[in-house]
C-alpha cells in the first residue's frame, strides 16, 4: 500500500490505532510527547513501589481479548489476569461496610438481606443492562458515529425500544430499588462516564452489567502490563515509536493533513491520527482556517471531572482495605453538585482508594502498602501544593479511622498528580481526566467528530471523540478510526 500513517499520541487510543493501521498495511509511526507508552495509564516507579498512574479498574475482559485477537495473540500470552473476589469494598459508615462479591448467588443474597426483594430486582435489572450490553458494546460503540443513519437499523431501533435508554439512570435505578445504599451502588460505575446519574442515560446500566456480571479483574503486575502488551503487539506490526517528541503543528497543504512538525523535524504522512487531546490538537495545532471547532463550542462542552491523585507507600500493612474500596462515608450528591453545578474544591469528598499490593506481591516491597488514592474533582479548578497538602490529610485521616492504623506514621513515599499535572503532561483541556461527560447531548454524533470537518486526512481517537472516556472505549475508538481511514481510502480508490 505504501500509505504512510502518523499517530499522535500513545495511550491506548493512539496505541490500539496504530496497531490496527499498521495490520492493514500502512507504514505507521508514533508520536508520543512524554518519554515512555501508556499516555494516562503511565507507570510510576519510586521507592520499590510500582504504582498505575491512571487507570486502575479492569473491567470488560472481552472488549481487551478481542482486540489482541485481532493481531493473532491471546491476553495470556501478555499478562496474567486474575478476577477479585471481594470485587471491591464500599464504606458507607464506620460501621457499615460491604464486600461486594463475585458471584452472583451470593451477590443476589446480599442484596436481599440489604431489602426484601432486592435480589429479584437485581436479576431484572442486571438482564436488561446485559441487553444494553449487547447492544451498546457490541453495536453501537463500533460505529464512527459521522452520521445519524449509521443507528438506522432495525435491530439497533428494536434493542432500544426494548430497554430504557433514554430516561435518566437515577430514575431507572429508583424504579428498582429503594435502600439509599443500593442506590448509591448500582449509580457509581457512572462516575467513569463525568456526569450525574440524573443527566447519564439509563443505557449507561450497561456499566452495571460489566461490573457485576462481567466482574473486576486485575492484570498481575499492573495496569501497564498492558500498555507493555499493546507496544509488543504494534512493534510485531512495524509500528516505530518516537518518544519525547510532541507535535507541534500539524502539517496542511490544499486542505489535506501532509504530516507533523516536532521539535524533531518534521514527519510526513498521507494519514494523520490525533489520539491527543482533542481541543489541543484542533485548537494549538491547526492554524484556525483548519478548525473544525470554536474556542466558544469547547467552552460550552461538559467535561467530565478531573482528579486529585496520590501515590502512597506504606511501610506496613493495612488491614480492612481490599483491592478497590469506595469511601461512599459521605454525600455523594454534595459532592456531584460541587464539581458539575457549582465547581468548587469538594467540602466533604467522596473518595476510592486502590490497595493493588493486597492481590499483587510485586507492585511494593515485602510487609509494604501500594495505595493509589483518588478524589474526583471539577476540571478547571485553581490548583496548588496546599490545596494538595488538605486533601492529603483528609485522606490520610479517613484511611486510619478505617484501618485503625496511624498510618501517617507510617507513609514512606507521597506523589501528587492534579490539574496542573494534567495539563502539563497531556495538554488536557482544563486539566480534565476523563475526557467529555457522557450526557445525551454529548453521545454518539453529538460528540466531536472522529473525521476532520476542515482537512481532508485527518482524524481523531479517544475519549474526547466517539465512544467515550474509559480504557476499553479508547481501545474501540483506535479500532474504529484505523477502520473509517481504510475505508474512506477504499471508497476514494474505487
Amino acid at each position: 500500500m505504501n500509505q504512510r500513517a502518523l499517530v499522535i499520541g500513545s495511550g491506548f487510543a493512539g496505541l490500539s490505532a496504530a496497531a490496527s493501521l499498521a495490520a492493514k498495511g500502512y507504514t505507521v509511526t508514533v508520536l508520543e510527547k512524554n518519554a515512555t507508552p501508556g499516555g494516562r495509564a503511565r507507570v510510576l516507579h519510586a521507592g520499590g513501589f510500582t504504582f498505575d498512574m491512571g487507570p486502575s479498574w479492569y473491567w470488560m475482559p472481552d472488549v481487551f481479548e478481542a482486540w489482541f485477537a485481532r493481531f493473532g495473540d491471546r491476553v495470556q500470552d501478555h499478562y496474567e489476569l486474575v478476577r477479585l473476589d471481594p470485587s471491591y469494598q464500599v464504606i458507607f459508615s464506620p460501621t457499615d461496610h460491604w464486600r461486594l462479591p463475585a458471584g452472583m448467588p451470593e451477590l443476589t443474597a446480599l442484596f436481599e438481606t440489604v431489602e426484601p426483594g432486592a435480589g429479584k430486582a437485581l436479576g431484572r435489572f442486571l438482564e436488561e443492562a446485559g441487553t444494553k450490553y449487547d447492544l451498546g458494546m457490541k453495536k453501537l460503540v463500533h460505529r464512527p458515529s459521522l452520521s445519524w443513519l449509521e443507528y438506522m437499523h432495525p435491530r439497533l431501533l428494536t434493542g432500544m425500544l426494548r430497554t430504557s435508554v433514554f430516561s435518566s439512570l437515577r430514575k431507572h435505578v429508583g424504579r428498582h430499588f429503594k435502600d439509599p445504599r443500593l442506590r448509591q451502588l448500582m449509580e457509581f460505575p457512572v462516575l467513569f462516564l463525568g456526569a450525574t446519574a440524573e443527566r447519564t442515560p439509563a443505557l449507561y446500566s450497561l456499566m452495571n452489567f460489566a461490573d457485576m456480571a462481567l466482574g473486576t479483574w486485575y492484570p498481575m503486575g499492573g495496569m501497564g502490563r498492558i500498555v507493555e502488551g499493546m507496544v509488543r503487539v504494534a512493534t510485531k506490526q512495524g509500528v516505530d515509536f518516537n518518544y519525547d517528541t510532541p507535535a507541534t503543528r500539524i502539517l496542511v497543504q490544499g486542505g489535506k493533513a501532509v504530516g507533523v512538525s516536532t521539535p524533531k523535524g518534521e514527519f510526513l504522512a498521507d494519514v494523520v491520527v490525533a489520539t491527543a487531546d482533542y481541543h489541543h490538537v484542533d485548537q494549538q495545532l491547526l492554524e484556525p482556517a483548519h478548525r473544525s471547532y470554536t474556542e466558544r463550542y469547547w467552552s460550552e462542552r461538559v467535561m467530565a471531572p478531573s482528579s486529585l491523585l496520590f501515590y502512597l507507600g506504606f511501610n506496613t500493612r493495612l488491614p480492612k482495605l481490599e483491592h478497590h474500596n469506595l469511601f461512599f462515608d459521605r454525600s455523594l450528591d454534595v459532592h456531584a453538585h460541587e464539581i458539575y453545578v457549582d465547581p468548587s474544591w469538594p467540602s466533604k469528598p467522596l473518595m476510592y482508594i486502590s490497595a493493588p499490593s493486597k492481590t499483587d506481591p510485586t507492585v511494593a516491597p515485602v510487609g509494604h502498602e501500594n495505595v493509589f488514592a483518588l478524589i474526583p474533582i471539577a476540571p478547571g479548578l485553581a490548583d496548588s501544593a496546599e490545596v494538595r497538602a488538605k486533601y492529603l490529610a483528609q485522606v490520610l485521616e479517613r484511611m486510619a479511622a478505617h484501618t485503625g492504623v496511624k498510618v501517617e506514621d507510617h507513609l514512606m513515599y507521597q506523589h501528587s498528580y492534579c490539574i496542573a499535572d494534567f495539563e502539563r503532561d497531556y495538554n488536557a483541556f482544563r486539566g480534565n481526566a476523563y475526557g467529555l461527560a457522557n450526557t445525551l447531548a454529548q453521545t454518539a454524533v453529538l460528540k466531536p467528530r472522529m473525521k476532520s470537518q476542515q482537512v481532508r486526512g485527518l482524524y481523531f481517537a479517544g475519549q474526547l471523540t466517539v465512544p467515550g472516556p474509559g480504557v476499553p472505549p479508547a481501545l474501540i475508538s483506535g479500532q474504529v478510526v484505523a477502520d473509517l481511514i481504510s475505508s474512506t481510502a477504499q471508497r476514494q480508490r474505487a
